[in-house]
């Protein structure tokens, strides 16, 4: 029995980065908003965003890094150092995620410098590879490290907690 082709994605990966990368500046918009706001609760929130942006961060470097560099050997250079900026992140996450709960004045200033660089590795990139990104095979999953409504606003994944329960 043979099989049937696979179907054509949906979602352009270049655009699923751009998704993702929104999805995770507006979490991260939210963290900085409310470590403003001592009523809210922002331990849990501050664990799921880190553990978003890590699992999206690994995903690229196990799936879309290798694959872009296989279809396009000149990114190579380019991908070494997004993937040194991962590392750069990893340890502001690691910073953030040790005082998340700890009621730390300092964790603002990290969130701030979290945002900053965040935001310049982001936008690379979308410039850099977005446009190379449509010309793979995969899924957002195993590429970017995608998973659906990993940070939806709304959901106990995202750590917000109804107001009556702060």
């Amino acid at each position: 029995m043979s099989r049937s082709p696979r179907p054509a994605r949906l979602t352009a990966l270049g655009d699923e980065l751009v998704r993702i990368h929104d999805s995770l500046r507006a979490e991260l918009r939210r963290l900085q908003d409310g470590v403003r706001d001592p009523g809210r609760p922002l331990a849990v929130h501050c664990l799921a965003f880190c553990a978003a942006l890590t699992r999206h961060h690994t995903g690229e470097e196990a799936g879309a890094f290798p694959a872009l560099a296989a279809r396009f050997p000149e990114l190579t250079p380019l991908l070494e150092k997004m993937a040194e900026d991962h590392v750069s992140i990893a340890r502001i996450v690691a910073r953030v995620e040790e005082i998340a709960g700890s009621g730390d004045p300092s964790l603002a200033g990290e969130l701030d410098g979290l945002a900053a660089i965040a935001e310049s590795h982001f936008s690379f990139e979308e410039r850099r590879i977005r446009d190379a990104l449509d010309a793979l095979d995969g899924s957002a999953d195993d590429l970017l490290g995608a998973r659906a409504g990993a940070l939806q606003p709304s959901s106990p994944a995202a750590g917000h907690l109804p107001r009556e329960r702060r």
